[in-house]
């Protein structure tokens, strides 16, 4: 017999005989304070999403650096975010790295997104070329969209481009949780009040589960930006809680070493 599919939804084929039998996926619970209340969470069932931490909004070089902005709070994030993802793989949580990475034509973009990052008409916008390297802003297979280098990620992680501040839309993304069975996301990545947030009421708009990782996300923004962000997750979404303590209920129940 054969395998057909991805991670735990295949089937079993051979030339006689299909096993529509899915494994048994054994429930792997952990308890987890948030902001408002404890959470029982039931990692067999999560998957984390981890949003725009690519070159052009956390390395210094990128676009937002070429624009004047400080990235040093979101490149900050790196050791955080290393710290939880390897905890999660140890549960065999999926990865899910979600940047932008546009066509190169921009052509499912419209007039609006593009003002976003080139306000005036002249300014250096998605698809231009950084004037000290080249390198195309926002471009799929740009070293602008890459990942961060200092990111620690694994073969089986998966990459999905997004071209709006929400990475569901026009992108495979609900298609690819809803194959792997994920009812609970977890959130972490820049900017926190923009597409880590569209993202976030996405996903708690078509039913999933929804917890912001506080201590694995940052903005480039003021303040009162992230304050508002966790505030209205917990009141209408979701909600917020620390990506260290989810390691230290993975370490609590199940050691270091992760899985039973």
């Amino acid at each position: 017999m054969s395998r057909l599919g991805w991670s735990g939804n295949t089937w079993e084929v051979s030339a006689e005989r299909v096993s529509l039998v899915r494994d048994s996926r054994i429930a792997r619970v952990v308890e987890v304070g948030t902001d408002s209340q404890v959470v029982e969470l039931d990692l067999s069932a999560a998957a984390l999403i981890v949003v725009d931490m690519q070159n052009d909004f956390c390395s210094l070089g990128g676009w937002l650096d070429h624009i004047g902005i400080d990235v040093r709070e979101p490149s900050g994030l790196v050791p955080k975010i290393n710290r939880v993802t390897t905890a999660l793989r140890t549960m065999e949580v999926p990865i899910i790295w979600l940047n932008w990475g546009n066509r190169a034509d921009r052509a499912n973009l419209p007039p609006g997104v593009l003002h976003v990052y080139n306000p005036d008409g002249e300014s250096t916008g998605i698809g231009d070329p950084l004037p000290h390297s080249g390198s195309a802003v926002l471009q799929r297979g740009s070293w602008s969209a890459a990942p961060v280098d200092e990111l620690v990620r694994a073969d089986n992680d998966i990459r999905v481009d997004k071209y709006r501040m929400s990475g569901f839309h026009d992108t495979e993304l609900d298609g690819i949780l809803r194959n792997l069975h994920v009812t609970t996301v977890l959130f972490a990545g820049v900017n926190v009040d923009q597409c880590v947030y569209s993202t976030l009421i996405d996903a708690a708009s078509l039913g999933y589960d929804v917890i912001l990782l506080r201590d694995c996300s940052a903005t480039t923004s003021p303040s009162f930006c992230s304050e508002a962000t966790y505030y209205n997750v917990v009141q209408c979404f979701g909600f917020v809680a620390c990506g260290v303590s989810i390691i230290e209920a993975i370490n609590a129940k199940f050691g270091a070493g992760g899985r039973v």
